[in-house]
């Protein structure tokens, strides 16, 4: 059955994967304290990253509008269903005003299917489920099934952060000045994950970089030992050398099936700062 995909700019796709799915993106927006731009749009990541430097200081984000929504489903086919599988709710509003705009069409045109599921993460996470979706859609799933299985497959997914600086937490608000300024002279790299509820919280607190990327790769082994018929998903802030060697490093301990790498768009690079990684894949039911 042929079904539209549908993201927001909170996910990174790797351009192997977008060229052999067809997935509209709804972008979010960052504001700048001179200009506001549309993620993947108005603003690209070279740009960007030139911006933080002249102006020192780091964008706002905000989730696309419930019409923003309304518009993008509005221009596919009515008899294509829609997939839509969001940033995680724990993060952000996209997830309400996905679902506030799929109301909006259902009222015009009631017979309309749409689906929309809060994944529970982000970046890398959403192109993982995306690749799911593609994986199944190929398989013959009908709507009702595939969206079921996205919603148990949320469940199942597995995002892990590593940051190599503190600076965009501090320079954002999200981290106390002192505390980073602490952090920085003890060479403190902070472990993230996705919670549960789609939150992101410190797994763990390490010193150095190279035990916290040792660690890093160790957590993989920790959700999942059935890594054959899998899949893992890295995208990288700006350090694409670090990314390839630290993907090297995790498939030659776990032998994933296929391992996709991309860079992190303009919204997961204004929190994970410079060098971020971050991984995706399905823990053991």
């Amino acid at each position: 059955m042929e079904m539209q995909l549908m993201t927001d700019g909170g996910a990174d796709i790797p351009a192997r994967l977008a060229n052999t799915l067809d997935i509209v993106v709804v972008p979010l927006y960052l504001h700048f304290s001179d200009e506001q731009y549309k993620t993947g749009v108005t603003i690209d990541l070279p740009t960007f990253y030139k911006k933080i430097e002249e102006m020192h200081e780091l964008p706002r984000s905000s989730a696309p509008s419930p019409n923003d929504f309304y518009e993008a489903y509005k221009k596919i086919d009515a008899n294509k269903p829609i997939i839509m599988l969001s940033l995680s709710r724990g993060l952000s509003s996209t997830y309400e005003n996905a679902v506030t705009g799929k109301d909006m069409l259902l009222e015009e045109e009631p017979d309309r299917k749409i689906a929309v599921i809060n994944a529970k993460s982000a970046s890398c996470g959403l192109a993982l489920l995306l690749h799911e979706a593609g994986q199944k859609m190929k398989e013959g799933y009908s709507f009702d099934e595939l969206s079921d299985h996205l919603h148990k497959r949320t469940e199942q997914t597995t995002t892990l952060f590593v940051l190599k600086t503190l600076e965009n937490l501090v320079l954002g608000g999200r981290l106390d000045k002192v505390k980073g300024t602490l952090a920085k002279t003890l060479n403190i790299k902070l472990l993230m994950k996705a919670s549960d509820e789609g939150t992101i919280e410190v797994a763990e607190k390490v010193r150095g970089d190279k035990k916290s990327i040792r660690r890093f790769i160790e957590q993989i082994g920790e959700y999942t030992k059935n890594v054959e018929d899998k899949v893992i998903m890295m995208t990288h802030c700006n350090a694409e050398e670090r990314a390839k060697k630290v993907l090297h490093d995790i498939t030659s301990k776990y032998p994933f099936k296929d391992a996709y790498l991309t860079e992190t768009g303009p919204l997961i690079s204004t929190y994970g700062g410079e060098g971020a990684l971050v991984i995706s894949f399905f823990k053991d039911a």
